[in-house]
């Protein structure tokens, strides 16, 4: 049976909250299983590349080191869009990311608004990410005390 238009959108907006909820719990390998075998991650800052990593294993490598000293990642998926077109797909996704991490015995919260703009992939009536630039549009940051928290 053929899925509609909607289903295929309520698929891909899963896709992306389950890369996002799986970076949070920093399960790196499952969440690069959301991705092809070869996929492509672009990070972008101030308009500059920082960060650009080809394939599965190199992506959850890099995850898992550029995250290590963050105590708590907490991304916040806000609107998103998508093109589909058989099976292939383009989706816009905005996030806000939220990591904590200690700094010199000082608890440090860093904010990202950041930009998602992906390229998928249908593959065995799944989803994936085939090619995702992350624009990292502005950053906050500030100590938290612990009745903030």
């Amino acid at each position: 049976m053929k899925k509609t238009l909607t289903e295929d959108k309520i698929q891909l907006k899963e896709l992306i909250d389950q890369v996002s909820i799986l970076g949070d719990q920093k399960d790196f390998n499952n969440q690069v299983q959301l991705f092809t075998e070869n996929a492509l991650s672009e990070t972008r800052a101030e308009g500059k590349v920082i960060m650009e990593l080809k394939g599965r294993g190199v992506m959850a490598k890099a995850f898992a080191e550029f995250l290590k000293d963050v105590e708590t990642v907490y991304h916040f998926n806000g609107q998103s869009v998508f093109t589909i077109k058989g099976d292939e797909a383009t989706g816009t996704c905005y996030c806000l990311i939220t990591l904590i991490s200690n700094q010199k015995d000082k608890k440090i919260r860093t904010t990202i608004g950041a930009v998602y703009n992906d390229h998928y992939v249908l593959h065995d009536h799944q989803w994936l990410i085939d090619k995702r630039i992350g624009d990292f549009l502005w950053q906050e940051k500030c100590e938290i005390h612990s009745s903030e928290l």
